[in-house]
């Protein structure tokens, strides 16, 4: 192969960043992710959705803190040495995600991705990529751009139809 040429193969891998909450793992486009830090308190805003912890001053950029375990009501968090944010840079805007863990970085190729299940109105999917499969791992990947920008998340301009 030459200098600068990729592979038909190269083109379908994709790599998630692999995270827990609760008993799940989930994975996000690495690519959407600018940095990982600890867990640390945050300055709360009034009237917002019980999913947004508040905000963090980033070096000069305020940046809103979701609490991923509130949002997919997997019950009560709690905040430990594990307990990570996610910082993420969305369509020019940087989010935080709070996660139970970071696990690690996997890579995808295209059959190794099934599409969400179909469940009926119970359960909100829009947001969802698929289920990844590696080894007996099954990975909820979750398209966070169309997460973020979301009507009750309000953190994005909506995507384009």
């Amino acid at each position: 192969m030459e200098c600068g040429e990729t592979s038909a193969a190269n083109q379908a891998l994709s790599e998630y960043l692999a995270f827990t909450l609760g008993k799940e793992e989930y994975g996000i486009n690495i690519l959407r992710v600018q940095e990982i830090r600890g867990y640390e308190s945050v300055t709360h805003i009034a009237n917002a959705p019980d999913f947004i912890k508040g905000v963090i001053n980033l070096r000069g950029i305020i940046v809103p803190i979701v609490d991923m375990r509130i949002k997919f009501r997997l019950g009560q968090p709690t905040y430990d040495q594990f307990t990570v944010v996610i910082i993420l840079n969305v369509a020019n805007r940087v989010i935080g995600m709070v996660v139970d863990s970071v696990s690690d970085v996997i890579t995808l190729d295209r059959e190794q991705i099934k599409p969400p299940p179909e469940v009926g109105t119970a359960l909100d999917t829009d947001y969802l990529i698929g289920l990844g499969s590696i080894n007996q791992r099954m990975v909820i990947l979750v398209d966070v751009e169309r997460l973020m920008a979301s009507r009750e998340m309000c953190l994005l301009e909506p995507l384009a139809a």
